[in-house]
């Protein structure tokens, strides 16, 4: 062995940055379910907090996710799995996009009319994309 391996390849950038994200993401569904069932606007402004941050941390890890995937050229693992790691990634992204920017047209006062269907429709994407968000780590630890 010459040396060690230089530890910032391209592909490692996706495996550093996906574990903040992940958590965030979770935490803010986790908060604004508390939120919605205690009617409480603490907890709600706190999960839209973590939630932007979350979702942009996101796609950042697709970004970086697409980078390991240029290097590593399907040669390591299943390229199907990681077709499907793939396009999960993608529909957790676009998940929390949609929830994050009806939380913000809520939070500005947008959508006062409707605001409990709103609610439950923010409740509902971002548990079903904390469903998403699991299985797809899931499958990039099956990658790994």
């Amino acid at each position: 062995m010459d040396g060690l391996p230089e530890f910032w390849r391209a592909e490692i950038w996706h495996p550093l940055s996906v574990h903040m994200p992940l958590a965030i993401l979770l935490l803010a569904t986790l908060f604004y379910a508390i939120g919605f069932f205690i009617k409480n606007n603490f907890w709600k402004n706190s999960s839209l907090l973590l939630l932007l941050i979350g979702t942009i941390g996101a796609w950042i890890t697709i970004y970086t996710g697409n980078i390991a995937d240029a290097e590593v050229a399907r040669e390591i693992c299943d390229p199907t799995v990681l077709e499907a790691h793939e396009e999960n990634a993608y529909i957790v992204g676009w998940i929390f996009s949609i929830a994050s920017a009806v939380l913000l047209l809520d939070y500005f006062g947008y959508l006062k009319k409707i605001k409990r269907t709103v609610e439950f429709l923010v409740l509902l994407l971002v548990i079903t994309g904390s469903g998403f968000l699991v299985y797809t780590g899931h499958l990039g630890a099956t990658l790994v």
